[in-house]
């Protein structure tokens, strides 16, 4: 096995065993220097990149690198310190910026060092420390709001699943950076702390030192060994201000994805009138007051001027602006109308008059786009493909309470409903009536009652079932989606059905599929499942029936049926409860043969021959038979024969689109089944 290191691993990995060498290895002042210098470069990098960075995100290791800053400089502190107090000789850097920035004076030195620490730990720290902490938790509340948002646009079809990941996958990535960035404020509130206190043991060490070892007046040693500690604390303390400051600019930036310095300046300076006011205050301020007249006198021009520039070049944006605005309408009107885009069908749309948009729109409190999300969650368990997205538009040409759904940009039902009021539906045992506006129920044709909020708490005491308005509508789109599953099961989706399969069971799919059957017989059988309401989740076992008998028969509805009996214990589950006798039509022995003597095999496949009024008499029968259970309440199943299930199927389906039509090689040994009627034709 092969380890492959980059360069950049190496270098971070540099970098931290140097931070622990330095806490145990004394070093010499020349490698201090070096380290030092390092320490002062990698500050005024960080604060460059935090100050030029577009997005937040661009820096979502920042906690960590705030960290390794934050434990090398402070082992750079402990070796500055075993020099001063070891040698009185830190190094060039320790030296420079104690006699340099501090003036060679002890006095201003420790004034100098004390007000960068009360910036930093004070001013910068506090602020930084608390605009983290309202930031990850306002961010964290927000991410419900936010992945609703994401999930109402996907179904909207204003993003596709992939933007939809992405957007996903950022809001948990702020989500961690904010929340990492809450707690990494701490290391830089100890380091400032931390810095304090080892300038004060440098001081008190260092002046003992002098008087002890040296043998160095007092005044002589404290002023020798103070203008080496305060060196030292400048030379840590000046790269920590630049860290914490990195740190206060990067959480209040927040998440804008822009250039943070143009658009500073651009708020700052992007108003003429402002700048016209100071202008002009500026110059007052040097007439009328002791102030240096020509100083303030030049900023006011600089003002004026500025500002004066500005509003000219806002001018002749502005006119641009309207000009290309002009250009690209005549430009639209001149070029030939573009069809393509014309002729994008949705597979589901759902438009709706005026008054409903409030049910549609997240901001008035509706929840229509969020139950459009569990339709699509609920059709995927139940029957196990991916329904398409809902497009979900407003149309003004429809009542303002109307609806309609189309399937492939064809109507193919309707609905209205009453804003503000709640639909009651009596299951069958409810005594006393209740008032209201009468009406019926669109998704299964039911005799309803509109009601208003105050009589729904009464309604529903009497036994009423009572929906409002968006479950109304997400009821219907469900059925009718169910309805037409099968024809919105395209190719393509097949495709992706087969490459789910393959990643766990590739040897199946690749016996079966291309060898065996092609992807449009494939898509033939599972629609054929779907059409009769059999969930294809299991498509493992589907396959696995449909590679046992492929091989024999290319018939895809006789493939269906070997595919049907194979999910017998999924079927008969679905029809026939456990340990309950079910009722059922059965068919005539004798009708059976008569169905399959009229059978005629091609090279298309399989359909009847028999004489209309023949068949008209069967299905008259069957109308009389299904009456009859419709008397009793119960749901109508015809129970057959496995040769005839599908023949028979096919002959009542123009008439009876939803009728369940079962062989008895799809019902479970254990299930209890009573026939109280036999449709005899």
């Amino acid at each position: 096995m092969s380890l492959s290191i980059n360069k950049a691993d190496i270098g971070v990995v540099a970098y931290l065993l140097a931070a622990v060498m330095f806490f145990i290895i004394p070093i010499p002042s020349f490698l201090l220097d070096v380290m030092l210098g390092l320490n002062i470069m990698l500050a005024l990098i960080i604060l460059l990149n935090v100050l030029f960075v577009e997005e937040v995100l661009d820096m979502s290791f920042f906690p960590t690198l705030l960290l390794f800053t934050t434990i090398f400089r402070i082992s750079l502190n402990v070796s500055s310190t075993r020099l001063i107090l070891s040698t009185g000789a830190p190094g060039n850097v320790v030296t420079t910026f104690g006699q340099f920035v501090g003036g060679g004076d002890l006095v201003i030195g420790v004034i100098v060092f004390i007000v960068l620490v009360i910036i930093q730990f004070v001013v910068i720290n506090k602020g930084s420390e608390r605009v983290a902490e309202v930031s990850a938790r306002f961010t964290l509340d927000a991410m419900p709001g936010k992945q609703m948002a994401i999930d109402a646009d996907l179904n909207t079809g204003a993003i596709t699943d992939k933007e939809a990941k992405d957007k996903r996958e950022k809001i948990q990535k702020e989500s961690s950076f904010f929340g990492s960035m809450d707690g990494a404020t701490k290391y830089v509130k100890g380091d400032a702390t931390a810095g304090l206190i080892i300038t004060a043991i440098n001081l008190v060490g260092g002046t003992i030192m002098g008087v002890m070892n040296q043998g160095l007046a007092f005044g002589d040693a404290i002023q020798q060994y103070g203008i080496l500690t305060i060196g030292d604390g400048l030379s840590s303390q000046i790269p920590s201000l630049l860290i914490s400051l990195s740190t206060g600019i990067l959480v209040t930036k927040g998440s804008q994805e822009a250039d943070f310095s143009g658009t500073l300046v651009k708020q700052l300076f992007g108003i003429p009138r402002v700048l016209y006011i100071v202008g002009v205050s500026m110059i007052l301020l040097g007439l009328v007051t002791p102030l240096n007249v020509f100083l303030f006198g030049a900023y006011g021009l600089i003002m004026i001027i500025s500002g004066r520039s500005i509003d000219k070049s806002i001018s002749i944006g502005t006119v641009e602006e309207e000009v290309t605005q002009e250009e690209e309408a005549a430009e639209e009107i001149r070029k030939p109308e573009n069809v393509v885009s014309l002729l994008q069908v949705d597979p589901i749309e759902l438009e709706f008059g005026y008054g409903i948009i409030p049910l549609a729109d997240v901001n008035q409190g509706g929840d229509l786009l969020d139950r459009v999300v569990m339709i699509r969650r609920q059709i995927a368990l139940e029957l196990g493909t991916v329904v398409p997205i809902i497009r979900l538009r407003d149309n003004i040409q429809l009542n303002p309470n109307q609806y309609i759904i189309k399937i492939k940009g064809i109507q193919v039902t309707e609905g209205e409903i009453l804003f503000d009021h709640y639909m009651a539906m009596d299951p069958g045992y409810v005594e006393e009536e209740i008032t209201g506006i009468p009406t019926f129920e669109p998704s299964f044709h039911l005799p309803a009652i509109w009601i208003t909020e105050s009589q729904r708490e009464r309604a529903e005491s009497l036994g009423y079932t009572v929906v409002d308005p968006p479950s109304i509508i997400a009821t219907h789109l469900t059925e009718v989606i169910r309805s037409h599953i099968a024809e919105l099961l395209t190719r393509q989706d097949v495709n992706n059905l087969i490459d789910n399969l393959k990643e766990s069971n590739p040897a199946l799919v690749d016996e079966l599929y291309p060898k065996l059957m092609g992807l449009g017989d494939v898509q033939k059988v599972l629609q054929n499942l779907l059409s009769e309401g059999v969930s294809i989740r299991d498509l493992l076992s589907i396959f696995e029936n449909l590679a046992d008998h492929a091989g024999a028969t290319r018939d895809t509805d006789v493939l269906t049926e070997y595919v049907r009996q194979g999910l017998r214990a999924a079927i008969s589950s679905k029809y026939f409860p456990a340990n309950e006798t079910t009722s059922v039509i059965t068919l005539d022995p004798k009708l059976e043969q008569e169905i399959m003597a009229s059978v005629k095999q091609t090279e298309q496949g399989a359909y009847l021959t028999l004489d209309p009024e023949r068949t008209r008499a069967i299905v008259d029968d069957l109308g009389q038979k299904l009456e009859q259970f419709e008397q009793l309440g119960k749901t109508p199943i015809v129970v057959c024969s496995p040769i005839v299930r599908m023949y028979f199927k096919k002959m009542t389906q123009d008439y009876y689109r939803d009728l369940i039509v079962i062989s008895f090689n799809e019902v479970e040994p254990n299930v209890e089944l009573q026939s109280i009627g036999m449709v005899t034709g």
